[in-house]
């Protein structure tokens, strides 16, 4: 009987052992994952070489948008600041998988505004000691999300389709609100007013092109965020009405931005929230100013 259990019990030590390898090894590719998709965020242009473009940010550049919208980039934006261009987003909060059903994450969004592009690389508790590894994101064009369990076992990939690069863009534009610079009419964003608290905003790149409409506070803040996004339904794409909404904004900066956000669908006519969270921590890279040859 003892040399049964003995037995049992190195099989048992031997399979945690494997799956902790396992573990290991696939989060070391993960992160190399990780580190390919941030790279390729920059491999397509970049603003520096065009001495037209603007680097800072000015009051001019507010000329005919609509008054939300002015009051806005005045409440966010300090004249004469750098314009972004890549944003680092440490994020924590809770994630539900489904409805009602809410598990902890801790992400990095790593996001370019030129190119338009971001990464959203999370870790969601899914057991105790469980981990699922997700990337999502639009890069190149392309709206992309996969995941895995461990770093391991696949459990989602999509990506690919029209419906995935609009729901992605869509995202980048609602969450710019956290790099708020990629709003202005300079960053490709365009801007129709809709009454004094409302506006819409359009963002298009290559032949993906999303509207947002923006619901503006008392302060020019950006409150709530509404738009129909293409959702997966049966492997099917469901255009289903999606809202953010934003608070506690503090200085970041030269900037005004939310530390908090509420992501949902609404289901059924009622919310079904699946995403709450804070920054805890943003690190900004600015458009450099660009010299001639002479300097």
């Amino acid at each position: 009987m003892q040399h049964w259990i003995k037995l049992c019990l190195i099989i048992v030590g031997v399979v945690a052992l494997a799956c902790i390898i396992a573990s290991s090894v696939g989060a070391l590719l993960w992160r190399r994952d990780t580190h390919r998709n941030v790279m390729a965020l920059e491999q397509e242009r970049h603003i520096g070489t065009d001495t037209s473009a603007p680097h800072t940010f000015s009051r001019d550049e507010l000329a005919g948008l609509p008054n939300p919208v002015i009051r806005y980039f005045e409440f966010a934006l300090t004249a004469g600041q750098p314009l972004i261009r890549r944003a680092r987003l440490r994020q924590t909060g809770d994630f539900a998988m489904r409805p009602g059903s809410w598990s902890r994450f801790t992400a990095t969004e790593y996001v370019s505004v030129y190119p338009v592009g971001f990464i959203w690389d999370a870790r969601i508790r899914v057991m105790p000691l469980l981990n699922a590894y997700v990337h999502d994101g639009y890069i190149a064009g392309e709206g992309r999300m996969y995941g895995k369990v461990a770093a391991v076992v696949p459990v989602v990939n999509e990506g690919g389709t029209s419906e995935m690069a609009s729901g992605e863009l869509m995202r980048y534009l609602c969450e710019a609100a956290w790099f708020p610079t990629a709003l202005l009419p300079s960053a490709g964003v365009s801007w129709r007013g809709v009454d004094d608290s409302t506006a819409v905003a359009t963002l298009a790149d290559g032949s993906t092109s999303v509207s947002v409409d923006v619901h503006f506070g008392e302060n020019g803040e950006i409150l709530r965020t509404e738009a129909m996004r293409y959702r997966m339904v049966d492997e099917s794409s469901v255009l289903t009405a999606w809202i953010g909404h934003f608070s506690e904004y503090k200085r970041s900066g030269n900037m005004m931005t939310p530390s908090k956000a509420t992501v949902e669908w609404v289901l059924h006519g009622k919310p079904s929230p699946y995403w709450r969270g804070e920054i805890v921590h943003a690190d900004y890279d600015f458009v450099a100013t660009v010299r001639s040859p002479s300097q």
